[in-house]
């Protein structure tokens, strides 16, 4: 039976380009995005994978890199769910600020504790531990379903939600996720078990 789950971190956004604490903020897509959600189904494209059912955030960077996906692959009608569960960490007091200027405000050591600790959150915020409490659950409660099910699930989020996942997924410590990048439009693909456990796990870098 075929258990399939891929993740991918949408394009690069404006603000990201911006160097900006983004969080649940909504900027579009750049043109460098746009080409990496197109890369990403190109890739995917040439797994032959055929894809059962799509779920992704509230926020219009991770729904166009979805969207981008589809229509390389040729499946614009997969079913799909978004879910404020899937959306980026909220970065509170720190959104919308430059990463530079939010240095020289607070200094850089409690930027770094902010943006890298596991359960220390930013004014306002919150932190990936945060995140996974909201995550956690609806990946068990819907997401994974559709997995063990036999089907094939792609899932379209962000840097720190899909960390969340990929701490649950792969039994990380906070240490080891919070060092764990996640790079944008790189679908990781994984293979799941009957257990839920992971089977294999495939990063389709370019």
């Amino acid at each position: 039976m075929v258990r399939t789950l891929v993740l991918v971190r949408h394009g690069q956004s404006d603000w990201n380009l911006k160097n900006l604490f983004t969080g649940w903020r909504d900027p579009d897509l750049t043109e460098k995005g746009v080409e990496e959600a197109k890369a990403a189904g190109e890739r995917l494209k040439a797994t032959g994978l055929v894809f059962d059912r799509a779920f992704t955030s509230n926020l219009s960077r991770a729904q166009r890199t979805l969207s981008l996906l589809q229509g390389t692959l040729g499946q614009a009608d997969i079913p799909t769910e978004r879910s404020e569960a899937l959306n980026e960490r909220d970065y509170g007091d720190l959104s919308g600020l430059n990463k530079d200027d939010a240095r020289a405000k607070w200094g850089e050591e409690q930027v770094h504790v902010w943006r890298r600790s596991y359960d220390v959150p930013p004014p306002g915020g919150e932190s990936l531990k945060d995140t996974g409490a909201r995550v956690w659950p609806y990946y068990i409660h819907t997401i994974q379903p559709q997995v063990l099910g036999g089907g094939n699930v792609i899932v379209a989020a962000h840097g720190n939600s899909l960390r969340a996942l990929v701490m649950a997924l792969e039994g990380l410590s906070p240490d080891e996720i919070v060092n764990a990048e996640i790079a944008t439009g790189v679908p990781i693909v994984y293979k799941l078990n009957a257990d839920s456990s992971v089977a294999s796990k495939d990063v389709l870098e370019a």
